[in-house]
Order: C-alpha cells, then structure tokens, then sequence
C-alpha cells in the first residue's frame, strides 16, 4: 500500500515541524494601524480604518516535473495563480494583485514567454493585476528545470471578513467542482502513475475512464475560484471558506467544529491512483480533493438560493455535507463511513 509519506512527503513530521518554528504573533505588535485578526486560514493586518489585507504564497509544487516530462510550460502559471488567489479569498478577501517567484537552471526566453502566457491566463481569471515578480538563475539548487511561487495581496473590510465564528451544527456545505488533481499529492500520484517515476503507465497511455491521455489529465489546471465566490459572497452570509489542496479534507479541522460529508463524485483519475497504488480510502481523502476543489459554509435555510446563484453563474456546485456537533471529520464513501 502506498501512502503519502512513504512518497517522501510525511504530514506527521511536516506539522511537528511547523509547531517547533514557534508563534509569528511575537511579532504582532509591529502593526502599525491595529490589531491583527486571525482565522482559520489567515492572517489579516489593518491598513486604514476597517480595511484589511491578507497575503498568501505558494507553489505548484512538482506538477513542474509534469510539464517538465513533456516539455509544455503554458499552464503551470495558471496553477501558481491558483494556489494563491484560492488561498486568499478564504477570509473573503479579493485579490488585488499578484506576483511570481521563478527559480530557474537558465533563463531561456521560450521556456519563460511559456510560463508567462499561464500565469497571464490565470491573473485575468482571478480578475486580479500580475504586478511584479523575480526571475533567479540557480542551477545548483535545483533538480527540475525551474520552479515557481506566488504571492497574493487581498482586500476586505473589517465587516466583511469571513471569521469562521458563527459556524455552527446544521450549516450546509456546498462543494464546487475541482478539474482534476489540481496541484496537490502529485508527489505521489507522480510514483504511481507514471512509468519514469515508477509507475505504471507510460505518459500518454490512456487509461480505462479518462477523457485524454494520462499527462493531460495530470497537467489540467487548478480551478480558479474568484469570481463565483466574490458574486456568493456579494448576496450571501459564508460563515467559512475552505480551499481543498493539501491535507484536503482534513483541512475542515481548523474550523473547530465536526463535518459529515454525503456527497463524493471523484474524477477516474482518482480512482486510477488509488486502484493502482493501493491506497486506503482514508488516505485518498486527506491528500487528495476527490472531486470538489473548494468549499463553503453556509446557513441551510441559503443553500437553495446559493446553487441557483451558481448554476446562473455555470459553476459546478452541489451539497456535500453538513456541520455536526460531535468534532469528527466523517466521510461517506461508497457505502462506508470514514474518519480523519
């Protein structure tokens, strides 16, 4: 049986990890306009009167090695995008500005007009400006050919910021439709699916049940989630906002409440890696988004009025589950009843 962290990426270790850095709340104090409010996922710092920013970074991790395998460049951009905007919305921030990091063996003009072109297409999805970056030569740092980071700065009023305070039993989940893998567990998914890695396909086999060959499924890019959320967000109370990537569903226990969730529609890709690396349906569930790439958390009595909202809108969206009072994360699946 395969598992995350005999892939290399051990989730134990990362968090005992994190918790032995220490707390950034010592350095709070430096704020200069007030208090620093803290949920579930971010942290917001003041800079006027009732108006927050937020800052989120990431990257795409090693679905680099992806579009490095068959050397296509012009979506990775829209990933790096993803991982960022997604991540900032959650607090119910917009997004309004962008920049990337590249780490790269040679700055080759090609190969950098082609990561461009995504984080482009990305910026103009999430409606938000590309205002800067940096490009770093670093060969000896580096395994893959580059790698790519970025941040994003946020915007809400104090009255506006979604909290996570007023969750509570009986909220409604609503799931929107992911494309795919996204960019999270690719480290496994990589060693299991793939011949180079390991695996057991060849890069553009075809497996039983995907739409195009193996590569292209594992390169479709993170969905981005701005817009929809933003227009929810305009007409509706969201008492929490969960982005689905890394640790996915076992991202809900920051909430500090208990979720049962009913409703799982996983793309074939999902259920390829599983069958061919064996994997327990509880580990499927905390690495990977098994079909719904973001999540929302909203009153019951909303929910009809909300998927309307996002049928108009033609976003893929469903109830996935509900808040419970007992503090589990429980996942039905195929007649089964899981616990993270």
């Amino acid at each position: 049986m395969k598992t995350y962290a005999k892939a290399g990426v051990d989730r134990k270790l990362r968090e005992k990890a994190k918790k032995s850095l220490g707390d950034f709340k010592l350095t709070f104090r430096l704020s200069k306009y007030g208090k620093i409010i803290k949920t579930p996922f971010n942290t917001l710092y003041p800079v006027g009167k009732d108006i927050y920013q937020v800052k989120t970074s990431d990257g795409v991790g090693t679905k680099v090695l992806i579009s490095q395998l068959i050397n296509r460049h012009d979506t990775i951009g829209i990933d790096a995008v993803a991982m960022v905007v997604n991540d900032c919305i959650r607090c119910g921030a917009r997004p309004i500005a962008i920049t990337d990091m590249i780490d790269i063996k040679k700055s080759e003009p090609k190969l950098l007009k082609e990561i461009q072109k995504g984080l482009i297409l990305g910026a103009k999805e999430a409606d938000c400006p590309l205002v800067g970056g940096e490009i770093a030569d670093v060969p000896e740092l580096l395994s893959a050919t580059y790698h790519i980071n970025c941040d994003c700065v946020g915007e809400v009023t104090k009255l506006n910021i979604i909290t996570g305070q007023k969750i509570k039993p009986g909220d409604i989940v609503i799931g929107f439709r992911s494309s795919g893998i996204h960019s999270n567990g690719l480290t496994l998914a990589r060693k299991i699916l793939f011949k180079k890695w390991g695996g057991e396909y060849n890069t553009f086999d075809k497996p039983k049940g995907l739409k195009k060959p193996l590569v292209y499924e594992c390169l479709t890019p993170t969905k981005i989630y701005v817009k929809p959320f933003l227009k929810v967000a305009k007409r509706f109370k969201i008492f929490g906002a969960v982005n689905i990537t890394g640790d996915a569903y076992l991202k809900f226990k920051k909430l500090n409440f208990g979720f049962e969730f009913l409703n799982f529609k996983p793309q074939p890709i999902f259920d390829l890696i599983q069958e061919a690396g064996k994997i327990s349906d509880k580990e499927m569930f905390s690495i990977f988004n098994m079909g719904w790439g973001f999540a929302i958390i909203i009153d019951k009595k909303d929910a009809n009025k909300i998927l309307d909202l996002l049928n108009k809108l033609k976003v893929e969206a469903e109830i996935i589950g509900e808040v419970v009072k007992e503090k589990k994360i429980i996942i039905n699946y195929q007649d089964k009843k899981i616990i993270l």
